[in-house]
This record gives C-alpha cells, structure tokens and sequence, in this order.
C-alpha cells in the first residue's frame, strides 16, 4: 500500500518530497494505530514509532504547516474514534464509512498547501478516488448493517 500512495502522491498529486514522506508517516502510523486497537497483528511499531515521534514532528512541510495539520489530524482521531464506537454499538452505516477515512482529508489538505485553492479544487475528485475500499466491502464486515 506504502509505494502505491507514494506513486500516488508523487505522480497524480505531484506533491513535493517532504509532503510525500509526511503522509506516508502518517499513513503507517495510522494504519499501526489501527490495527492495534482491532487486536490484529502488528509485525513491527517500530516505523510508526519512528514516524510519530521522529520524523513527522521534523518534517519541514509538517513544521510549515503544523497548526492546520494539527487541527485536521485532532478532527481525523475525533472521526476515527466515531466510527469506532458506531461499528462496535451496531450502527455502522455510511457515515462511519465515511468517518473512518478522514486520513484522506489530510490528503486534500496537504494538495491545497502545496498547489494552492484552484489546484486544490481540481485535485480533490481525484483525491476522493483515493479511498479504495467500496462501501459494499465494509457493509458485509457487519451484519446487522
């Protein structure tokens, strides 16, 4: 998935090196974060580790932008943390769909930094088009759904 998004962020975003290297941090870091709290296997913390408290906080697009970034990852927990708590109560429906992938907001956001407001509304389909999983996928995971 790592050198899909990075292919992805270089060649249909064409987000500078820094940018790339941050999401991709975040990605793992999230992904880590995730499967730890669904008590799946997790070979290696190491990377998010590393990522979290290493190289996101000393990446020069994170520190240029770090405020918004901040604000937009806090919102992204709070979603994260919804749909959580809907999939576990037997309420998952669209919008914890929906919740669950605000990674991809990140995304939009860093498009708008690097490219600017025009750029950024061309660019955000395209960054919608992202989010691979059909919603079909995640409705068989519940049942009651």
């Amino acid at each position: 998935m790592i050198a899909t998004l990075k292919d992805y962020f270089e060649n249909q975003l064409d987000l500078p090196p820094a940018a790339v290297e941050w999401l991709l941090d975040l990605w793992r870091t999230i992904q880590t974060f995730d499967d730890m709290h669904d008590h799946d296997q997790v070979a290696d913390v190491m990377p998010a580790l590393w990522g979290a408290l290493i190289s996101m906080p000393g990446n020069p697009f994170y520190q240029a932008h770090a405020a918004a970034l901040q604000a937009a990852m806090a919102t992204a927990i709070l979603k994260w943390h919804a749909a959580n708590v809907a999939e576990a109560s037997g309420k998952a429906d669209e919008r914890s769909f929906v919740w669950r992938a605000a990674y991809y907001d990140v995304v939009l956001l860093a498009v708008l930094f690097c490219h600017g407001q025009a750029a950024a509304l061309d660019m955000a389909p395209v960054v919608m088009m992202m989010y691979g999983e059909p919603f079909a996928d995640y409705r068989e995971e519940f049942p009651y759904a």
